[in-house]
């Protein structure tokens, strides 16, 4: 490794043994280089080159900080030291050999992570080290093992053993599952305690099933709503509990909701392209939607094809999905949709955040090798990957709790939501990752072609309400301000508190967080620019969507007696039998 110091503390050896887990103790940075070398060793790079100032530095304090943690140790104390929530039980500070170990991990920890930053190279080497350690030093926590957690010790303790003989039945099972059990999903039925919603299924194809919503109100605006939820994930996010769900929220509103629900693709659907995701999704939805809304219309309001019969709103991939159908629309001389919502949405892939890291030439060559041009990305692989940005919440913490203390995790609607995973089309995931997230040809004028039509981003030029979550680590807040700017027409940005769920489904009852708007107006070039400009404002931001739809929404008439129009009629009671389908 470049930049290894050659210098180290008297009495030290150059290489001291030390176990695969930072816990143990090196007495030098030596050490720790060498578990940094490990740790970066599978991300197919060549050995990184460390700065070398910021190497001295974080030797230096390394140094001071392990002699005051042996210090603290001969005077009997280092609890101060645990400040980390995975140490934060008494038995950790009541046993002098754990509160040692849980303080030494820490202090190895943050120096592998320090020199993970001290890596010099191209952005994108650099995150991907820095994922890699993060991903090492997290499975190497002291908690994960059971011989030197006091806590799941002192459960089989006081259990006579009953706890490891559940933790062994918890293991055996998410073995069988292929998952670790993040909460106690047979609590949850889609349909009965989440995704409850009333509605009707009025359309379905091999794609998806349309479902329409019960009005709530006796006068309903002309334009209804469609919603394009992510096909990496089931719909009822949007729909989870009837305190949190923006469904009844825009119903509430006064807006005609139809929302679609995306298949889980099985085998049969392995030839399924990014393309037909456009052509029998999107904008078939758009299509049926339309002829809905027309046929609710008086005779004398009803609409050309020229003007926008509705609204539309996609989120996260499914805002991607609903952007580029808009574009093929747009190319096609053709304006169904009359104002476009995206949330947390990237059409410029510029910044990509955190997802980076699973995304370079030789990874998305592999995919199209292996399912590009048939076949499926599992669920599972999916969760896996998306568990893997937050190791210690959505995937060590379980592991502690599950197998090691033998605990049933408790019920909770939005981690019974993240386990119900969906597949992906090998061939829709390898186009999507080639033209967007490696080569970032969404933004680019006329650079791809999606159903016959040259795709350019500034041909959509109906209004439109972009939504971004600050602490997002999926959608990086100013690469959805970058996509806002790609628009043709009036764009209002928004910007919230929390990250890519929360500040989504952030209820305008509960009173939380915040949100920042700006005066309305042309968007500066800089995201800084605008968050400079942008006045922080208590709650919700759904509120501050609500007025803006409502001047899309056009005039309100009498809200729908029966599901459908136009021919189409009610198939089956909402949430329907797509959503059902198990990954």
């Amino acid at each position: 490794m470049a930049a290894n110091p050659t210098d180290h503390p008297a009495g030290s050896s150059p290489h001291p043994p030390w176990p695969a887990w930072p816990g143990a103790g090196p007495s030098s940075l030596a050490g720790l280089q060498q578990a940094f070398e490990r740790a970066v060793g599978g991300t197919g790079a060549a050995a990184p080159v460390l700065d070398p100032a910021q190497v001295a530095d974080i030797q230096s304090r390394y140094a001071r900080e392990y002699a005051q943690l042996w210090s603290n140790l001969l005077a009997g104390s280092v609890q101060e030291h645990l400040s980390d929530r995975r140490f934060a039980a008494p038995t950790w500070r009541e046993n002098t050999f754990s509160s040692y170990t849980a303080a030494l991990y820490l202090l190895n920890a943050r120096a592998l992570m320090e020199l993970a930053d001290a890596v010099q190279g191209e952005p994108r080497v650099r995150q991907r080290i820095r994922f890699a350690v993060q991903q090492w030093v997290d499975a190497a926590a002291p908690s994960n093992q059971l011989a030197l957690n006091p806590e799941a010790i002192q459960v089989a303790l006081q259990s006579g053993g009953e706890s490891l003989r559940r933790g062994i039945d918890n293991l055996l099972g998410d073995l069988r599952r292929g998952k670790v059990s993040q909460t106690d999903e047979s609590a949850f039925e889609v349909g009965r305690n989440v995704a409850t919603t009333e509605g009707a299924v009025v359309f379905e194809n091999a794609f998806f099933q349309l479902i329409e919503y019960k009005a709530l109100t006796a006068k309903v605006h002309a334009r209804p709503l469609l919603i394009v939820p992510p096909c990496i994930n089931k719909f009822y996010i949007l729909d989870l509990q009837p305190s949190n769900s923006l469904v009844r929220y825009a119903l509430e509103q006064g807006h005609r909701v139809l929302l679609v629900s995306w298949r889980n693709p099985d085998a049969s659907c392995g030839a399924w392209t990014w393309d037909d995701y456009i052509v029998d999704g999107v904008l078939r939805a758009v299509e049926v939607s339309r002829a809905i809304a027309v046929a609710a219309q008086p005779a004398s309001r009803r609409t050309g094809n020229g003007d926008g019969a509705i609204n539309a709103l996609g989120f996260c991939v499914g805002g991607t999905l609903l952007g580029t159908a808009l574009a093929v629309l747009a190319g096609r001389g053709e304006r169904p949709v009359h104002s476009a919502t995206l949330l947390t949405t990237l059409l410029d892939f510029t910044d990509t955040g955190v997802l980076d890291v699973f995304v370079d030439e030789a990874q998305v060559a592999m995919r199209e090798a292996t399912i590009g041009r048939g076949g499926l990305l599992t669920g599972a692989e999916l969760a896996a990957a998306f568990s893997s940005l937050r190791a210690n919440d959505l995937t060590w913490n379980y592991v502690v709790g599950n197998y090691l203390k033998g605990e049933t995790p408790p019920p909770f609607d939005l981690l019974y939501w993240n386990a119900d995973s969906t597949n992906l089309p090998g061939p829709m995931l390898a186009w999507y990752l080639r033209h967007t997230y490696l080569e970032n040809s969404l933004r680019k004028p006329d650079a791809l072609t999606v159903a016959g039509v040259r795709i350019d981003l500034r041909r959509i030029d109906v209004p439109a309400y972009v939504y971004a979550s600050r602490e997002d680590h999926i959608v990086p807040w100013q690469s959805a301000y970058a996509s806002a700017r790609l628009l043709g027409g009036d764009t209002r940005f928004v910007l919230g508190a929390s990250g890519h769920i929360a500040g989504v489904i952030n209820p305008a009852s509960k009173g939380k967080r915040s949100h920042w708007r700006a005066e309305a107006g042309a968007l500066p070039s800089a995201a800084t620019e605008w968050f400079d400009q942008a006045t922080e404002h208590a709650g919700s931001w759904w509120p501050d969507w609500a007025a803006w739809l409502s001047t899309q929404a056009g005039p309100l008439q009498s809200a729908p007696r029966q599901y459908g129009g136009a021919g189409h009629v009610a198939i089956e009671p909402a949430p329907g039998r797509y959503v059902k389908v198990k990954a």
